[in-house]
């Protein structure tokens, strides 16, 4: 089985990879993993540290060839705003969740959640339900049940240098 201690970010390598591996965003933060690769195989990914890929990211075999992470189409809701403030204070309540979003120019995607739908709806926001790859911004990646590491809400008590 071969193995994988390196990687690329997406557009750095323009040769054809070999193969693809495709994962949904919650299972693209690795760090020690068997992958099941399109066509069957299986190789061992173990890296250094924790990374969360993006779709079109490389992953480097002892080899020296690469294999394409893909983000998995996902069911999302797609927000969209009657203006770009409208969109940003729709960003705000997501972000005051603490939801994972993908934020562009003229929408927001989330995860499907029937209870934010209403809420969003009620802001007057137009949502459609849509099936797609999800790349959520990197601040809201949260994992182990919802706590992200070193980040906590105390605010009163510390500082950083």
């Amino acid at each position: 089985m071969q193995h994988i201690h390196s990687y690329r970010a997406a557009g750095e390598i323009t040769d054809p990879p070999i193969d693809t591996v495709t994962l949904p965003h919650d299972l693209r933060h690795l760090r020690r993993k068997l992958l099941h690769l399109s066509n069957g195989d299986m190789v061992m990914l173990d890296l250094k540290e924790a990374v969360l890929f993006h779709h079109g990211d490389r992953l480097v075999l002892e080899s020296g060839d690469t294999i394409e992470v893909r983000a998995a189409p996902e069911k999302l809701f797609e927000v969209k705003a009657r203006d770009t403030l409208h969109l940003i204070e729709l960003a705000w309540h997501l972000g005051n969740r603490h939801l994972s979003a993908q934020i562009e120019e003229g929408r927001i995607l989330i995860l499907r959640d029937h209870v934010i739908r209403a809420m969003l709806e009620g802001l007057g926001a137009t949502v459609a339900e849509v099936e797609e790859p999800f790349q959520p911004a990197r601040g809201a990646y949260h994992s182990h049940g919802g706590h992200s590491h070193g980040h906590d809400h105390h605010h009163g008590h510390h500082h950083h240098d």
